[in-house]
């Protein structure tokens, strides 16, 4: 199977693990975001595709790895839509004053538009996937048709 070492997908790679890190996984917020109910591969998948870019930039990605992966990112951002936003500010009530309690608040008050960023780079990441999976098929089916967990991934992202 080809490896995908396309620039764009790589940029967009290291755009999506730096935003997570930066702005959903951080230290405000991540004691909230490890309550939500996802099994140990969905975190698996996330971690590799938000901080084990190393491991691949140079040998190449796999579309069906990638596309795993993008199937637990939208799956965590529909997970977070549903089971931490309502209940976000409640779960981070750890005593904080000055710049740390300034700091938490702005990560809780921000944190439906940095998912919402998430879930675009995601989908982002998806539709150039797509279109690299469908012009280098050579006449097969493209992967992402064979993977039945991406068939409602853009509802899942676009909170439909």
């Amino acid at each position: 199977m080809e490896r995908i070492k396309d620039a764009q997908v790589i940029r967009l790679i290291e755009r999506i693990g730096e935003h997570y890190r930066t702005n959903i996984s951080n230290r405000f917020l991540r004691p909230a975001i490890l309550q939500l109910q996802l099994d140990k591969n969905t975190w698996d998948q996330i971690e590799v595709l938000t901080e084990k870019i190393e491991l691949f930039r140079y040998q190449g990605f796999h579309f069906d790895d990638l596309y795993h992966q993008i199937a637990a990112g939208a799956h965590f951002v529909s997970v977070a839509r549903h089971g931490i936003i309502p209940v976000l500010k409640s779960k981070m009530n750890a005593p904080a004053v000055g710049q740390e309690k300034v700091l938490r608040d702005m990560a809780a008050n921000n944190f439906v538009h940095n998912l919402q960023v998430f879930a675009e780079l995601i989908n982002e990441l998806y539709a150039t996937l797509v279109d690299l999976d469908k012009g280098g098929s050579r006449g097969e089916p493209p992967v992402y048709t064979q993977m039945p967990e991406l068939v409602d991934i853009t509802r899942q992202l676009v909170g439909i």
